[in-house]
């Protein structure tokens, strides 16, 4: 693993955590996870195991620090774990056509639902979270507009990540393209 590749990561992370920290809760805690955008991106960037074991595991352990959804420390911890390698699974299968803008975006969009999906089985189902509000409620009033919230954010900061990696040096799938 290149330090290089390790201090981009870690830049990513931070930038999600900044702008996870300050993104406002909507329904009981819950709110966007522009974490979760950060780390789709630095898969896409790096998609290898072990790249995306640390950023799966870093994203997690941050945004489980962060939240303010009731229990929900180990649901981030397990949603990011497998929201990651399912996003890299997807990513190696479709690996022509995950180079396209438009297929990168929807498939930020299929994580999301899925790291939704994933975080709220968790928390209410495992971890018997009591936050007033049914799976179908919280699915339907965060999960969906955080879809469009992710997508909209990976395609304003994406395209901006992938100019400056190819006029650095970073060694990345973008740069191999």
């Amino acid at each position: 693993m290149n330090t290089k590749n390790l201090v981009l990561m870690a830049l990513l992370v931070g930038v999600g955590a900044a702008l996870y920290v300050v993104t406002p809760g909507m329904v009981n805690g819950m709110k966007p996870d522009f974490m979760l955008t950060m780390m789709f991106i630095g898969i896409l960037l790096f998609p290898t195991m072990k790249e995306t074991f640390l950023l799966s595991l870093a994203t997690g352990v941050l945004s489980g620090l962060f939240t303010t959804f009731p229990a929900g420390l180990v649901p981030n911890i397990i949603d990011k774990a497998v929201t990651g390698f399912v996003f890299l699974a997807i990513l190696i299968t479709l690996k022509k056509l995950a180079n396209n803008f438009a297929i990168s975006a929807i498939l930020v969009g299929v994580g999301t639902i899925l790291s939704g999906t994933v975080f709220l089985a968790v928390a209410l189902f495992v971890f018997n979270a009591n936050v007033g509000a049914t799976f179908a409620m919280l699915f339907v009033g965060v999960v969906l507009p955080a879809v469009a919230f992710n997508v909209i954010a990976f395609a304003i900061i994406y395209p901006i990540v992938v100019k400056l990696v190819k006029r650095s040096k970073f060694n990345t799938a973008i740069s191999q393209i």
